[in-house]
């Protein structure tokens, strides 16, 4: 029995993420799509992108603007699409797709708000009624993907009962981060903590296993070349009756990307020249160990996208559905409305 041709897909973006981390990661694992065509509002931007694709699929069409979405939404031969627009037009674009009939993975984050979520996922429960086929819809996060966290979490649940985590970001966003400058996540409410800041909660309730019930916040404005917020620091509440504290910095001169502490700890790290995760396990006696996990987490989550659009997987991945990319958006959002009242306790919507 031959082999299935690989999905078609089309990519909805031209951007930065785009050029440096979707166009790299699929030539890696180009048996197993069709890169069919990449789309921007504008035929200049468009260009850019296809451009640096064609160099790992030479076929790739370039579209752009109302027209060249609508020939993407005609072609029956693109199964799936990558949405990797402005966080303020993602849904709306996504929805799109959906209603065509598309497959959908939408980067992270899910929405930007709890009032968007709510009403995308009425439509999208429409949608899918509606429809014989039900179409995919996936958020990227590529967190719940890389092999660290993927590990650690099997590690947390083998050392016993969880008393108390910390979870420390020290981000590196200033003028030489090249998303430093990029507009959309400047007018986003909640700016680069909510942006940046659904990465650390997806991986905080990874490898945690739970839910986050409440939190109660404190905000600050320290950096004036970020949008405001830019730092938080809130005591949180888990199901299992455990508490943590996350502090998220968003600038800040030694950068680390997440640290739980206790019995396990995970920080970025470069091992001969790749980067990736330092995971070190610290057991009884003052023993250690620590090993080193390449970041791969992007492959994996399109990967898994790739599996479920072409019918090879029996069911969809979880890590990928939309629900958990909202449960991470409503955490940050109640994180921030505390901040803005002070430090209230403010309960985390359920989804």
């Amino acid at each position: 029995m031959a082999n299935p041709s690989p999905p078609g897909i089309a990519i909805l973006g031209a951007g930065i993420f785009v050029k440096t981390q979707y166009i790299p990661r699929l030539a890696e694992i180009s048996d197993l799509v069709n890169l069919k065509a990449i789309w921007s509002r504008s035929e200049e931007s468009a260009k850019g992108a296809v451009e640096v694709a064609r160099k790992h699929f030479p076929g790739v069409e370039c579209k752009w603007g109302d027209e060249g979405l609508n020939e993407i939404i005609q072609d029956t031969s693109i199964l799936g699409v990558a949405v990797v627009i402005a966080g303020q037009t993602q849904v709306e674009m996504s929805l799109k797709m959906l209603k065509a009939g598309k497959h959908v993975l939408q980067e992270k984050p899910a929405a930007a708000s709890i009032g968007e979520i709510e009403t995308a996922m009425t439509s999208y429960k429409n949608i899918s009624t509606d429809s014989p086929c039900r179409p995919i819809w996936a958020v990227a996060e590529n967190y719940r993907f890389e092999p660290a966290f993927v590990e650690l979490k099997k590690l947390v649940e083998e050392i016993g009962d969880m008393m108390n985590v910390q979870l420390i970001i020290e981000g590196s966003m200033n003028s030489s981060n090249p998303y430093f400058s990029s507009s959309w996540r400047r007018n986003l409410d909640g700016g680069f903590i909510l942006d940046m800041g659904v990465h650390y909660i997806a991986g905080l309730r990874m490898l945690v296993g739970c839910e986050v019930t409440s939190v109660s916040a404190t905000t600050s404005h320290v950096d004036k070349t970020l949008p405001a917020p830019d730092n938080i620091t809130s005591n949180f509440q888990l199901e299992n009756g455990c508490s943590g504290v996350f502090v998220m910095v968003v600038s800040s001169r030694s950068p680390k990307a997440c640290r739980l502490k206790g019995t396990v700890q995970l920080e970025r790290g470069v091992q001969d020249g790749r980067h990736g995760y330092m995971a070190t396990v610290y057991g009884e006696g003052g023993t250690s160990r620590t090993i080193f996990y390449p970041f791969s987490g992007v492959t994996e989550e399109l990967k898994a996208f790739f599996r479920d659009i072409s019918g090879t997987s029996k069911e969809q991945e979880p890590r990928l559905s939309y629900v958990e990319g909202a449960r991470d958006v409503v955490v940050l959002e109640a994180m921030l409305e505390s901040g803005a009242r002070n430090g209230a306790v403010i309960p985390v919507k359920k989804f």
